[in-house]
Formats: structure tokens, C-alpha cells, sequence
């Protein structure tokens, strides 16, 4: 039997929350989503302390819906909207600034394994979404993952990863990163106001990469990730000039006017000495939802075959889906609410594992 929203929200509305009122009457359901039997929902707190009063509330809410008939699996999440009032104040270091010189080429940032910079040519490819998904399957494989955005102007991962607080500085030197999902995750974007551009020239970027990458308290990772900004420009350079890293995943879609722009990122990684350890194709694969028909809507098969024209690995295939776009914005990765697509994930977590990559 099909499973109406309107009897999943009435259920919902049946659940007391803290302070009064209901989940649905309060406002606090988002991304509410049916497929067949299986529900999946999120429950949006308006701050930490909110969120840690709500586990509770949680908890009713899968068992209320279980009850319903034809349901066959609940999954509920909770996350904070906005940062506790608690939460600690924002640093005082400044962010950005022209870089510091430095001696001795490339060096490693203290604790962590392995760096691995996930590229592209260009935006619109995903590039930020395999990002947090890869971190998160990895940790949920056992791994301990770090998870660095850095696209200064344009930061996406504290929204994917569903964090908002302001990272602590004790010292006015060293920043404290965040949690979330098992991965300790760092971005400009929790450093300034999401509302206002960053307008900063080419040193100012520098500086601030070189200041994300040394003056956070990484602590002992096996592996960190670098989420770097479409294109090859000022950043790319400083990581790869600045940092040792063990290598760079470029992730495209199957088109060729992605792979036109994913040959620069290649080029640009080996001018930079940075060893490509594979090609991801992402949106490689859409299935609709309602009859199964498996449709290639950018294409299919282009970036396996550029790997091989290339003579790199060819590290998966990703597929396109709606639950990708809606756990994103929810900031609960896709890879935490199982179902093929977080399969393809943790296949590819796997991967680079077996690999030594991960």
C-alpha cells in the first residue's frame, strides 16, 4: 500500500517536544521523504542544546511511525540549525592575510597519514558532494577522516555536513575543528558571515589555505580530505606547493565538456608533481524513482574511458538521485541513510582502502 505523507506528518503530530507543543506544530520536520515502506525525515533543532533535548522526541518519532501499516523501515535524524548559545566564541585570529613564507618545498601537517585533494575542472559536477560522502563512508568503515573545504568562495560542506558552529581558538592561534558524522571537518565558511561574499585577491586566498591547513588541530587522522574549488587556480597551487599530499581524485561527469575541464585539472596536478590516484564518474547513472527505467542523462562511460586513454585508475561510478540533493541540504549525507546509493559510496570508500589511499 502506498504510504501518504499527510498520515506520516499526522503521526509526527502526535509527539511532544521539550517546551510545549508538537514536532509538526513547532515546525521542526524537514526533508520528509516515502519510498515504498522505508520513511526517512529529519528533525531540525534550532540550536546544540535544542538538538541534545530532542533525542528523546527522536527516538518516539521512529517508533510512532513504525506503528503505521505498510511502513517497513524508519530512519530520523536529528540536527541543529544554528550554533548553541553556549557555543564558544568566535575565534580572534584573523583569516586570511598573504601567506608566510616557507622553507624546505612541501611539508606534512603534524598527525595526519595521508592528504588527498579531491578536484575537478570545473563546477557542477559534484565534486563537494563526493566529498562528504566519502568522508563519512570512510568513517563509518573505520577510518579516522578529516575533511577540509577548501573553496574559500564558495563553502558548501558545513551545510552538507550540518554544522554551524563557530570553531573555538584558545589562543588566537590554533583553531579547533568541528565533528560531524564521525569526520573532523574545518571550513572559511564557519569562520565568516555566510550572508556576505568573500572578496579577497589571489594572497589573501593563499594565506588563508596555508592558514586552514596548519593552524587547525587536525589531531591523529588516517586520512584528510581537501575539497578544493572548481578550476586550477590560486588554491590548487598553494596546496600542492605547500602541503605534501599523497595524491589528487579528479571526479567529473561522464559529458565531454566536463572531460574537456577535468584533462586541465589532470594537467595541472601532474605540472604540480601531485600524483592522480583516479577518476571518479559522478551522475553516471539516473534510476526513476517510480519505474525503475535506468536513464544516462549526461552520458555514461566517458570518464572510465578517459582513465583508460590516461593510463589512471578508474575509481567508480556514482549515481544521480534526488536523496543525494535532499541529504545534502538536510546536511546529513547521503552515505548515513543506506540504500544503493550510499552502497556506491561505501564500495568506493572501499576502494581506496584496498588501494591504501584511504
Amino acid at each position: 500500500m502506498t504510504i501518504e505523507r499527510r498520515v506520516v506528518l499526522d503521526r509526527l503530530g502526535t509527539v511532544g517536544v521539550p517546551g510545549g507543543g508538537d514536532l509538526v506544530s513547532r515546525d521542526l520536520v524537514r526533508a520528509l521523504t516515502i519510498d515504498g515502506g522505508a520513511v526517512r525525515f529529519v528533525i531540525e533543532a534550532p540550536d546544540a542544546d535544542a538538538a541534545r533535548l530532542l533525542e528523546a522526541a527522536r527516538g518516539a518519532a521512529e517508533a510512532a511511525v513504525r506503528d503505521l501499516e505498510g511502513v517497513t523501515s524508519v530512519q530520523a535524524l536529528l540536527t541543529a540549525h544554528g550554533p548553541s548559545p553556549s557555543a564558544p566564541k568566535a575565534p580572534s585570529l584573523k583569516i586570511g592575510g598573504h601567506p608566510t613564507p616557507q622553507e624546505g618545498g612541501p611539508q606534512k601537517v603534524a598527525g595526519v597519514d595521508r592528504i588527498i585533494a579531491i578536484g575537478s575542472g570545473k563546477g557542477g559536477v559534484g565534486k563537494s558532494t563526493v566529498s562528504s560522502n566519502l568522508a563519512v563512508a570512510l568513517a563509518r568503515a573505520g577510518r579516522r577522516v578529516g575533511l577540509l573545504d577548501a573553496d574559500i568562495y564558495g563553502p558548501s560542506q558545513p551545510r552538507m555536513m550540518g554544522v554551524s558552529q563557530r570553531p573555538a581558538s584558545p589562543d588566537g592561534k590554533t583553531i579547533i575543528p568541528l565533528r560531524a558524522h564521525g569526520v573532523t571537518m574545518m571550513s572559511i565558511g564557519l569562520m565568516v558571515d555566510p550572508a556576505r561574499a568573500v572578496v579577497w585577491r589571489g594572497p589573501m586566498l593563499m594565506g588563508a589555505m596555508q592558514q586552514l591547513m596548519g593552524q587547525v588541530q587536525w589531531g591523529e587522522l588516517d586520512v584528510l580530505l581537501v575539497d578544493l574549488p572548481p578550476g586550477t587556480g590560486d588554491v590548487q597551487l598553494t596546496l600542492c606547493q605547500k602541503t605534501k599530499l599523497t595524491g589528487a581524485i579528479v571526479v567529473s561527469t561522464p559529458q565531454d565538456v566536463a572531460l574537456l575541464d577535468a584533462r586541465k585539472a589532470i594537467d595541472m596536478f601532474n605540472t604540480l608533481k601531485t600524483p592522480v590516484l583516479g577518476l571518479i564518474e559522478n551522475m553516471s547513472t539516473y534510476v526513476c524513482p517510480n519505474c525503475g527505467h535506468e536513464a544516462h542523462l549526461f552520458g555514461h562511460g566517458g570518464v572510465a574511458a578517459e582513465a583508460q586513454a590516461l593510463g589512471l585508475p578508474f575509481l567508480g561510478e556514482l549515481p544521480l538521485s534526488i536523496d543525494v540533493r535532499i541529504a545534502g541540504d538536510a546536511g546529513a549525507p547521503v552515505v548515513t541513510q543506506g540504500g544503493p546509493v550510499a552502497e556506491a559510496y561505501e564500495r568506493l570508500a572501499e576502494r581506496l582502502i584496498a588501494g591504501g589511499m584511504g
